[in-house]
């Protein structure tokens, strides 16, 4: 378990990690040919584990999906570098993260925005590029 962020909140474990593909076959075969992982499909060619030991979930994630969650269109915006990868992180207080990280100058792309599996989650690019999110995910909390 993580310290809290100076007093604020606490990481709990890594939700889930993967890359953010912008050709899915392609993608899908790689990791099925080259590494034999076998994923479960859901809408939108969202392929994903939740099998692997390392984290909670291992997923195949369409640019087209990441940016409909964070911005309401399939397009990701021209002015915002393209997310290689997401990440994300199951905290114990997601209003708390999100001020947090707003109060230290990071621009939130959603802010506690609760998705139609039940996860709620707050989204912001990493200086990496990839994808950051603090959540809660109810269905991960044992």
């Amino acid at each position: 378990m993580s310290k809290k962020a100076q007093g604020k909140f606490k990481v709990l474990f890594v939700t889930g990690f993967g890359p953010i593909v912008q050709d899915v076959a392609k993608s899908h075969k790689f990791y099925v040919d080259a590494l034999g992982l076998s994923f479960q499909k859901e809408a939108g060619d969202y392929l994903h584990i939740e099998k692997l030991d390392g984290v909670k979930t291992f997923a195949l994630w369409p640019l087209s999906q990441a940016a409909q969650s964070c911005f309401g269109s399939e397009r990701w915006p021209s002015d915002l570098p393209v997310p290689q990868a997401w990440l994300e992180f199951d905290v114990d207080d997601i209003k708390q993260a999100s001020t947090e990280l707003e109060k230290r100058g990071y621009t939130l792309l959603i802010r506690a925005q609760k998705e139609p599996w039940g996860q709620i989650v707050t989204r912001l690019l990493s200086p990496e590029g990839i994808l950051v999110a603090v959540t809660v995910t109810p269905g991960m909390r044992g």
